[in-house]
């Protein structure tokens, strides 16, 4: 199977369907990576927690063996060499897409008493 990564640290919104979607549609399978993170303000979340709920969230395409969820370390960059044998793609979302914010998604969220 040829999967695409991506890499979550903020609460799960249609920004992060749409990403894990442009793999989909070019019949790519996506490898989840949940950055390990220490909870704080900014990451109220345990990794393994994001992953329970992101689990949940993406039961469908676990079930269909078209992605996978795993926790790795904290990382501060990803590097590649000369010849890695695979690409390093930027997907550009639509505006609406692009205005999201985890930030104030953290926010409401605090305002509702949920997080």
């Amino acid at each position: 199977l040829e999967f695409r990564r991506v890499l979550f640290r903020s609460p799960w919104h249609e920004g992060h369907r749409w990403l894990i979607d442009q793999a989909l549609n070019e019949g790519k399978d996506v490898l989840l990576c949940v950055r390990d993170v220490p909870v704080s303000e900014k990451n109220p979340w345990a990794a393994i927690d994001v992953m329970y709920n992101l689990s949940n969230e993406l039961m469908d395409l676990i079930e269909k063996g078209k992605l996978k969820i795993i926790i790795i370390p904290d990382i501060e960059s990803i590097n590649i060499g000369r010849g890695a044998g695979y690409d390093v793609i930027e997907h550009v979302p639509p505006t609406d897409i692009e205005q999201i914010s985890a930030t104030k998604i953290r926010e409401q969220l605090r305002k509702e008493g949920k997080l």
